[in-house]
């Protein structure tokens, strides 16, 4: 072979060897047949491939991927219960016409005269060639899957060994388990079955449970799996002493936390006493940060310590804003509240609300009452002075009060009020042009109040299934001069019922009645209001109900009885904003028949940072001329 020619082979045979094997671009992976998206996800993120997307691949590494592909997908589909499905994995390519074909030319050029220059010319173009068709490569890899018939449970044997098989919590996780026999064995749904018992015997102080068998067998040919899962329980631990660590300095007296500890040493142990313990120490508001531990590991004689960890919130809170009202004009309000004034826990606020009409302020002490339920001691006194173009009125009212949790759900109040009120309507004039005089009438009560709350809902802020209410039983005697008796009963309830994550129902009621033969004593606090916001959307604020004329217009006095109901539908669109129809209807009235008012219209919701705000347009129908009202509100629905 001539010594020119030899060079040539030899320098084309390193030029091809430093040229990197065929490479490719995978740009898409299509997953199709799946019935279901979580099932596509999991598919999805168990591919290799799915790794290099969009990067090069050499075809050795990518023939690797697609082979594996297909096992990577069946065991994606197994936690589903298909254990048997038809995987197809196919790929389509493209690449760059315009490489190849200049490629082809400059091969076809070259021939064995070509000089040494040439023939190294010829070499690094088709190297370059083969570099530019290689990175313009790319594909689509679809995998078609068929899932097939998923494999069912056959063999169940399921439960619990030892004390705990007697326990209704627990039985309540056993019962609450699945898959069952006859279901598609759903791994997510085992585990969580699982983990649901496990937290049940953990929740009910069985700290020493352990699996007595923990199997599960498929038999693929058959599409059935046989599942054994028993647990031996265990003694039954019991409470032991709360311990209270306050950092980085204490500020109540931990003898006064001790009474709320809700169990008596060697009671058995329960989850729900400790959380029982967290709500009512963040009840108190004396503390930033409460976490509560149980600590098994440190249990003696089966007695488990709780360890409590409480971090006080700042001792003073201060407030301040700006209002306005049609009637009382614009105003600004201030207030002062001691969360704790001493170790003994007692609490102080100070606040008021001073408008160009209305004017109030209102003084509280709260001492913590543990002694018999969660609750208060409270004393206040109110003082309010409203003279309007309508009226004039000056209240005092001292109130002393007991408030107790009862239960999760309901809240009771009972207190004894010491009321003075001073009242007049700015009247009509006497007909020459000059104002009537100003007939001032006084009334004082004195009179006991019960007051039930009751609330047991998904969520506080914006709830969407549950209800809640309120009943207030009150009644005494005063008057003008000492005689008016009277007795009210008012009550109130909410429904909520949510129809997916975005829209729910809400349906409100109230319902209230005097009984008295003083009505002329009652004063404006002790009456009933109908109209506005949270009543009868259309109306003014109290506008609905027994009126006086003055110089000034209608004013409206309130009423001995009152009924209101209200309808809602509200949905959510995107994100934190939605909408809302309603129609509420109802009226303050005297006498035994009401005088209905329905209002309609629509709304705009925004679930904001601070709670959900509420913004709604309506429109009266007892009148053709009735005004369309705007009304606002801010803040949970309970």
């Amino acid at each position: 072979m001539p010594p020119s020619r030899a060079r040539l082979t030899l320098f084309l045979a390193c030029c091809l060897a430093a040229v990197p094997a065929l490479a490719a671009k995978v740009t898409k992976v299509e997953i199709r047949g799946l019935p279901d998206e979580a099932m596509e996800a999991n598919v999805r993120s168990a591919l290799s491939l799915n790794d290099e997307l969009g990067k090069d691949l050499r075809a050795r590494r990518l023939g690797y991927l697609l082979r594996v592909a297909e096992d990577e997908a069946r065991q994606a589909l197994e936690p589903f219960g298909y254990y048997a499905p038809t995987v197809t994995v196919t790929r389509s390519d493209r690449a760059s016409a315009d490489a190849n074909d200049g490629s082809g030319a400059r091969a076809r050029d070259d021939g064995d005269d070509a000089g040494d220059g040439n023939a190294e010319d010829a070499a690094g173009d088709d190297a370059n060639a083969r570099r530019s068709a290689a990175s313009d490569r790319t594909l689509t890899v679809t995998i078609d899957i068929q899932p097939g018939e998923p494999v069912r449970v056959r063999g169940f044997d399921l439960g619990v060994d030892g004390p705990a098989s007697a326990d209704a919590g627990v039985a309540s996780a056993l019962d609450a388990f699945h898959p069952r026999a006859g279901e598609v064995l759903d791994h997510q749904r085992y585990e969580a079955g699982k983990a649901r018992v496990a937290l049940a015997l953990a929740n009910h102080g069985y700290f020493d449970a352990g699996f007595a068998s923990h199997r599960i067998e498929v038999t693929r040919a058959q599409h059935a799996a046989d599942l054994d899962l028993r647990w031996t329980s265990g003694a039954r631990y019991a409470l032991g002493e709360a311990r209270f660590t306050q950092a980085p300095n204490a500020v109540i007296d931990p003898r006064l936390l001790d009474k709320l500890v809700p169990w008596t040493l060697g009671d058995a142990y329960d989850e729900a006493e400790l959380d029982r313990l967290r709500k009512s120490l963040v009840a108190l508001d004396y503390f930033g940060l409460v976490d509560v531990q149980a600590t098994p590991d440190a249990a003696a004689d089966r007695r488990v310590p709780v360890d409590v960890q409480l971090t006080p919130a700042r001792r003073s809170i201060y407030t301040w804003g700006a209002s306005y009202g049609t009637l009382s004009g614009p105003g600004i309000s201030a207030g002062v509240e001691r969360r704790y004034l001493n170790a003994r826990g007692h609490k102080a606020l100070a606040q008021i609300d001073y408008a160009d009409k209305r004017k109030t302020a209102t003084l509280q002490y709260r001492i913590p009452a543990f002694a018999w339920l969660d609750g208060w001691y409270t004393a206040s006194l109110q003082a309010a002075d409203e003279v309007t173009d309508y009226v004039n009125s000056r209240r005092l009212e001292l109130v002393a009060s007991r408030s107790g949790q009862y239960n999760d759900h309901l809240n009771l109040v009972a207190s004894m009020h010491v009321l003075r009120e001073r009242w007049a309507y700015n009247v009509a004039d006497d007909g020459g042009g000059a104002m009537a005089p100003i007939d001032y009438r006084f009334a004082s009560f004195v009179y006991p109040s019960l007051r039930a709350e009751y609330i047991d809902v998904d969520e506080r802020m914006a709830p969407r299934r549950g209800a809640g209410g309120t009943l207030t039983l009150r009644g005494g005697t005063g008057g003008s001069d000492g005689k008016a008796t009277f007795t009210q009963l008012h009550a109130t309830v909410q429904w909520f019922h949510g129809f997916d994550a975005d829209s729910r129902l809400i349906a409100r009621g109230e319902l209230g009645h005097t009984f008295t033969k003083d009505l002329l004593d009652l004063p404006p606090s002790l009456r009933f209001y109908a109209g506005g916001d949270r009543s009868v959307r259309g109306y003014g604020w109290h506008e609905i109900g027994p009126k006086v004329d003055t110089d000034f217009g209608d004013y409206y006095t309130g009423a001995p009885n009152v009924v209101t109901a209200s309808l809602e539908y509200e949905r959510y669109f995107k994100g934190p904003w939605g909408a809302a129809v309603f129609v509420d209807s109802g009226s303050a009235f005297e006498g035994r028949r009401p005088d209905m008012h329905t209002g309609v219209g629509i709304g705009l919701r925004w679930r904001s940072p601070v709670g959900p705000v509420r913004i709604d347009i309506a429109h009266g129908l007892k009148s053709p001329d009735s005004p369309v009202t705007i009304h606002l509100n801010i803040g949970a629905d309970l």
